[in-house]
């Protein structure tokens, strides 16, 4: 299973997408300060996410969703899927 997930964080009012196919552990991992640019947006939690069963669908979809560019679109899909 994979999933494609977007991650909000209070700190920056920002949104993360992304793809795993462990979502407890992805998320642990953007918690975790490393040393790369979303370290200064901790904490991050998950605000929405598809489940898909191929990889490759997954990654497009996480394109569409990336090349959207609007924080208005995914606030919109947020709600909408709520």
């Amino acid at each position: 299973m994979f999933t494609v997930y977007i991650l909000y964080s209070k700190t920056r009012n920002s949104y993360y997408i992304g793809y795993t196919t462990n979502m407890a552990r992805r998320i642990s991992e953007h918690n975790r300060i490393k040393g790369k640019y979303t370290d200064h947006e901790i904490p991050w939690e998950l605000v929405y996410q598809e489940n898909f069963e191929k990889k490759e669908i997954a990654i497009k979809r996480e394109s569409y969703l990336k090349r959207r560019k609007s924080k208005t679109f995914i606030e919109e899909l947020i709600i909408v899927n709520k």
